[in-house]
């Protein structure tokens, strides 16, 4: 299995007294579709997993395993946790609702010293469907467990099953290079830093997994166009507008200000849930002015 083009990294939608908002998630579903993306990555970091409960995500699976493939969008499930049960309990969940890949980034409070440990765990992690697709979600910057991924993709290779790839929230630039261009086969890498998508591009990843995908898929759209025709000025005057766009959210705490976006745009994703900063009307009325002034609505 690869995965290729835009995988938006979907927020949990909330009402305003912080529980979870299910009824919105088919709305959030037809306009991914009408944006074109290629699917969705479910309960991960845009998703606020650590802030929601295991049922919250269980039932979160089953919505989306109703209304992701009738939409025409790919379904990745992610399942990772802090304790072995609710991972495997997440993994099952997954797998009833019809996810076509489960994806798992490393436990962040007993935290893995090594490549090693980390897919010892990983592999008790997916013991209720080993065959599934399996993406390794590293974001060291989330969790604080940096391994080396290299070693990493080897040993899951010969260890997880379902094992196809990785989810590359990660920094480290010339490991993502050692990786592509290992000999056999390569691993899926699917980009994970959206105002930086060109230098995927460049490396060699051919999909990707970002939060601004929810609202901003047709900027990115292009940018891939661009790359792909060899039109790289206008490829990279496009990832400009990326990085000022995300710029100008994160001025409002980044995951905040990006459902405040989904407001705006249209799918109302509600407020983020505590501990993460609750946005008044007047900071949003603000985000949305800084928007306008910088032609997001012209080019978003």
């Amino acid at each position: 299995m690869k995965l290729d083009g835009l995988i938006a990294a979907v927020h949990t939608p909330m009402h305003g007294d912080f529980s979870v908002n299910y009824d919105c998630v088919p709305a959030q579903a037809e306009y991914l579709a009408k944006a074109e993306v290629t699917g969705v990555f479910v309960a991960g970091t845009t998703g606020e997993c650590h802030s929601l409960s295991t049922d919250e995500r269980i039932k979160l699976f089953e919505i989306w395993g109703n209304v992701a493939h009738p939409n025409g969008l790919k379904f990745v499930a992610h399942v990772g946790c802090n304790n072995l049960p609710d991972s495997q309990s997440l993994v099952r969940a997954a797998v009833e609702n019809g996810a076509d890949a489960i994806s798992a980034m490393a436990p962040n409070f007993f935290k893995p010293p090594d490549a090693a440990t980390l897919c010892d765990w990983f592999v008790q992690v997916i013991e209720p469907e080993p065959e599934l697709p399996f993406y390794f979600y590293d974001i060291p910057g989330m969790t604080g467990v940096t391994i080396n991924t290299s070693e990493f993709v080897q040993l899951a290779a010969e260890r997880i099953p379902g094992f196809v790839g990785v989810k590359y929230t990660n920094p480290d630039r010339d490991q993502l290079s050692a990786i592509l261009n290992t000999k056999g086969c390569v691993p899926d890498m699917l980009f994970g830093c959206d105002e930086q998508l060109l230098d995927g591009l460049h490396l060699g990843c051919r999909g990707a997994v970002g939060s601004t995908y929810n609202f901003s898929a047709p900027l990115y759209r292009r940018i891939i166009a661009a790359f792909d025709k060899g039109d790289i000025d206008t490829a990279q005057r496009d990832q400009a507008k990326s990085v000022e766009m995300v710029s100008t959210i994160a001025k409002y705490n980044y995951i905040p200000g990006a459902k405040a976006v989904m407001a705006i745009v249209g799918v109302n994703c509600g407020p983020a849930r505590p501990p993460l900063r609750y946005l008044s009307s007047q900071s949003v009325a603000n985000l949305e002015q800084d928007l306008k002034s910088i032609g997001f609505f012209d080019w978003a």
